[in-house]
């Protein structure tokens, strides 16, 4: 996985809640057992009308947003414990996801794949939001060393939580597999600790 320390990013803002996982990748789209290719079908059925043109109203198809960062309403990732939801939002470009509140299931998976979901206060999701939609332009910086969201401009900083392991794999762009790897060393000095002597 690649290294997150700090993220900088304008935004897309999704004021929708509890979007579950079926409206991020619709079951109809979980054919593929690799990550790739999921994110032409990120939120499909809100992204595109019935005859599979644009939706010019969904957020996504916005000219105005663009960016790596999506605010999105409470609850996300509800619904399936679906995997293909974190795949799809990270095939579809976006690193960071900030909501008041990610369900458990859609969390882990979202670390296990280099995502990283922000939980922030309900109060502070509000002045994402109008920061954003008042000027697109508008750049939040994500600081995972740190655990903290801004505004690019601003003082005021929310702090985030992070399960420990998670972070350290983060910051060191490990999955489970690279961090076995990166404790081969230790794992060698105590298997000759647990040799028998001879």
């Amino acid at each position: 996985m690649e290294k997150f320390i700090t993220h900088t990013s304008k935004a897309i803002p999704l004021p929708i809640e509890n979007i579950d996982t079926d409206q991020i990748i619709p079951a109809r789209f979980l054919k593929a057992t690799n990550k790739a290719g999921f994110g032409e079908n990120l939120f499909r059925d809100w992204r595109y009308n019935k005859d599979g043109s644009p939706n010019a109203s969904f957020t996504l198809n916005d000219s105005r947003y663009s960016g790596t960062i999506l605010i999105a309403g409470d609850n996300f990732g509800c619904g399936s414990s679906r995997e293909h939801a974190a795949w799809a939002l990270a095939d579809y470009g976006l690193k960071v996801i900030v909501s008041s509140y990610f369900a458990d299931i859609f969390k882990g998976n979202a670390l296990n794949n280099g995502l990283l979901p922000v939980q922030v206060s309900p109060e502070y999701l509000k002045e994402l939001f109008a920061a954003v939609e008042n000027d697109p332009e508008t750049e939040i910086l994500v600081n995972l060393e740190e655990q903290y969201i801004t505004l690019k401009n601003s003082d005021k900083k929310e702090a985030f939580e992070i399960d420990a392991y998670k972070k350290l794999c983060l910051l060191n762009g490990y999955d489970d597999i690279d961090f076995l790897i990166s404790k081969k060393d230790k794992i060698k000095d105590f298997e000759k600790e647990l040799k028998p002597q001879t």
